[in-house]
């Protein structure tokens, strides 16, 4: 069977696709025996390095447990000052007037360009120097700080870029019948932008939820895998162990994340499927006397 991009696979093509996908699992197999194998020589998995994860809360409790809370606190704070502030952001880049827009997108342009972990350095340095902060929260400050200036950058991006995705004729058959530009704006394109964007969106999240792990690296702040450091010293250098469970940690949580998100989009487009009634005038003249609070009517149409 033929499609539009590609053409249905003949025989000699299955074969080969099969040769080839039985000579990757076989090199994947020797990979990973030969990891365990290594591994296994070096005393890494001995049970005693695994045996406080697994026996005893003490590791969950002093370690695992408080960096987590810390990776959480830090990108759900990102996360909540970031979104809104690239949608502002992204939407003033569309904007008819020059002054808004020229601005907008330097700012963009600007922190999109700059690493995340230089703005957490200059945020830490910033608020050292110019506030009272105490030292135990700057770590957190210029963790979020970073963290925001960076993705809401990137956010305001993905804003535009799906708002720019959608037919021009959805514009333009709002505009004939009479909605403003906000209006167009907030009724018609931002709800169906909105599951355009999202997988890119969630992307971003795991994108956040990862780079906790910059502040932990280098402005030690106690985060979950700066916690891992501890420990691994803490249980007699058992790095492997300590770092695979915080490895995990992170896939578990970025992988509800994305569950998450993949079920939140299935809904939207379920309860955004038209029905196939057509706005008229009088629809019009109805959502901008509810607006202001009183009869409005419309040019004609």
């Amino acid at each position: 069977m033929s499609s539009v991009l590609y053409d249905a696979q003949g025989p000699r093509a299955k074969r080969r696709n099969a040769v080839f996908t039985v000579v990757f699992l076989l090199a994947l197999a020797a990979l990973l025996w030969w990891v365990f194998g290594t591994l296994n020589d070096k005393g890494q998995l001995e049970w005693a390095l695994w045996k406080p994860f697994f026996t005893g809360t003490e590791a969950w409790t002093t370690y695992i447990w408080p960096g987590l809370q810390n990776t959480l606190k830090a990108a759900v704070l990102a996360v909540i000052i970031a979104m809104p502030l690239g949608a502002v952001l992204g939407i003033a880049r569309l904007s008819d007037h020059a002054w808004v827009r020229v601005p907008a997108g330097i700012v963009v342009e600007f922190f999109r360009a700059i690493p995340v972990l230089v703005l957490m350095i200059f945020g830490l340095a910033l608020f050292a120097e110019y506030t009272n902060v105490s030292s135990d929260d700057r770590p957190l400050y210029a963790v979020v700080t970073g963290l925001v200036l960076y993705n809401a950058s990137v956010l305001a991006e993905i804003v535009r870029a799906g708002i720019l995705s959608l037919p021009k004729g959805q514009s333009e058959a709002a505009m004939a019948i009479g909605l403003r530009k906000n209006q167009l704006m907030r009724l018609v394109l931002l709800p169906q932008a909105v599951t355009a964007m999202l997988p890119a969106i969630v992307s971003q999240l795991v994108v956040i939820v990862k780079d906790t792990a910059l502040g932990g690296a280098v402005l030690t702040f106690p985060e979950l895998l700066a916690s891992a450091n501890t420990m691994s010293g803490y249980y007699g250098a058992n790095v492997i162990a300590s770092f695979t469970v915080v490895a995990v940690l992170f896939i578990a949580l970025n992988f509800a994340l994305t569950t998450f998100a993949s079920w939140l989009e299935a809904r939207l487009r379920r309860s955004k499927r038209g029905t196939g009634a057509v706005l008229g005038a009088d629809d019009v003249d109805d959502i901008n006397a509810a607006e202001v609070g009183g009869p409005h009517k419309t040019d004609g149409v």
